[in-house]
């Protein structure tokens, strides 16, 4: 209760220096009305790159639509930046100022093809779903950039307002390359969100990791005739586990170690010359990630030895923990409780009813109403935007574009991201971004602070390097297997 009051006070403090600043009242509902003039055309994008459902890097059509709607909006479009054909840059500028930035996601994930109904209905011939509502992710994110770019002109706002069109957040690390890539250097506020089941600014730290796969290569020979000739690719896979299964004794608390066998050989009676091992590290402390990864890799070689094999590491992914700016979740939490919740029409409640029969956890639906407060709590998954925050200030918040209780990666919410619950919960992310745009847009003062916050957080010394080293872009999805959630 201490905690929410202090919150409270922390957001009223803020709002009267904002609004003595320059944001009115008018400005401000001339911002929400345009949103809401916007929202039909909201759904109608979101439901567009529902149906295409791109996986990372393949998202042609989803990032062709955005940047055409940007394009039309005023915006310079800048498309195929840091070496990925579907991410892009669009920038309106409006004299010398702030630089803000939005960020747009769209990818699918495969695997998840499902329609929007509130019973299991996998569609056939469809390959992948909008199982963490990307669709409605990129689609707000536009729809609140035009309407913060309405303002900036009607106003006569000085700076500069940037949408980056971000691909293959789902396994493809796609803004690392843009972070590696120096385009966030400049920024002096990024504004992102994430579909969810209830409504709240978040900032807690997510998981760094670095993920990659083991391959090791040994000699083939058949197993019961001549099991002296061979020696086991497979072998090496396994001493490698055991060995790393050890070391998970003596590595800091609360890191994750988690692998998979991708290619243990294709037959019994042959001795394999291959086999694969995909494993993950992670903990909130970069630097922790780095080390025990060293360490798992050092395992992989001491088994290749041990098996008269030989192994070769690839990175696939890897991310920071996220750096969320405290100051900027004050900005964002009272427009976020300004705006308030959504309000689903009787047929969408009954919708909502019978998805949640479905789901192992019940939560009241009334829920997607109410504002959480600030969460601080460590997230298990890890997330690419991670890297942005340690390079320019940021802050994010989810929103209730799927049934309370609903997973991400599940086919309710890939359900969910494909009616008008989605794009309600996309309408509030739209406003909440638009207004915080707004307000650091007139307050210098809160650029400046969350920027003297980032840098304390990293440490003054800090120089980005990439989770992922100098790996260039897996452009095909089934190797692009790394690096988030």
């Amino acid at each position: 209760m201490i905690r929410s009051l202090l919150l409270a006070a922390t957001a009223l403090t803020f709002s009267g220096a904002a609004h003595a600043q320059g944001v009115t009242e008018v400005q401000r509902g001339a911002i929400l009305a345009n949103v809401d003039g916007r929202a039909p055309a909201l759904a109608a994008t979101a439901k567009k790159i529902w149906d295409y459902a791109e996986v990372g890097f393949q998202e042609t059509k989803s990032s062709g639509l955005l940047q055409a709607d940007l394009k039309k909006a005023g915006f310079t479009v800048t498309a195929g930046v840091a070496g990925m054909p579907t991410a892009f840059v669009a920038s309106f500028k409006n004299g010398t100022g702030p630089v803000i930035a939005v960020l747009a996601e769209f990818d699918a994930l495969p695997g998840l093809a499902q329609e929007a109904t509130s019973a299991r209905a996998p569609i056939a011939g469809k390959v992948a779903g909008h199982g963490c509502g990307h669709n409605i992710f990129g689609a707000a994110s536009v729809t609140a950039a035009m309407a913060i770019k309405d303002w900036m002109v009607a106003n006569k706002i000085q700076g500069e307002l940037r949408v980056y069109g971000t691909p293959a957040e789902e396994g493809g690390s796609g803004k690392v390359y843009m972070v590696r890539a120096g385009l966030f250097d400049d920024v002096d506020a990024v504004l992102h969100w994430h579909p969810g089941d209830q409504n709240g600014v978040a900032v807690g730290k997510s998981q760094a990791n670095i993920s990659g796969k083991f391959r090791f290569h040994g000699l083939a020979a058949h197993a019961s005739a001549a099991p002296d000739k061979g020696r086991s690719a497979l072998d090496g896979v396994e001493v490698m586990n055991v060995a790393v299964n050890y070391l998970r004794e003596h590595i800091p608390m609360s890191t994750r170690i988690h692998y998979i066998v991708t290619n243990g050989g294709q037959a019994p009676n042959v001795v394999p010359d291959f086999a694969e091992s995909y494993y993950y590290v992670r903990n909130t402390d970069p630097a922790i990630v780095k080390s025990v990864m060293a360490r798992v890799q050092k395992a992989a070689e001491g088994a290749a030895i041990a098996t008269g094999t030989t192994v070769e590491f690839e990175a696939t992914g890897g991310v920071y923990s996220m750096l969320a700016s405290n100051t900027l979740a004050a900005v964002m939490q009272r427009n976020l409780t300004s705006v308030g919740g959504e309000s689903w029409t009787p047929e969408e409640l009954q919708w909502a009813t019978a998805i949640q029969k479905t789901l192992p956890t019940q939560k009241p639906l009334d829920s997607v109403a109410t504002i959480d407060p600030i969460w601080s709590g460590d997230m298990g998954g890890s997330t690419d935007v991670s890297d942005i925050s340690w390079t320019a200030p940021t802050i994010g918040l989810g929103t209730a574009t799927w049934v309370p209780g609903t997973p991400a990666h599940s086919w309710q919410a890939v359900a969910a991201s494909g009616m008008s619950i989605g794009a309600k919960g996309g309408v509030v992310a739209a406003k909440t971004i638009a207004l915080t745009a707004a307000d650091l847009f007139l307050s210098p003062q809160t650029l400046a602070e969350a920027k003297a916050e980032l840098v304390k957080a990293r440490g003054p010394s800090f120089r980005y390097e990439a989770m992922l080293g100098d790996r260039k872009p897996a452009l095909d999805y089934r190797k692009a297997t790394g690096g988030s959630e």
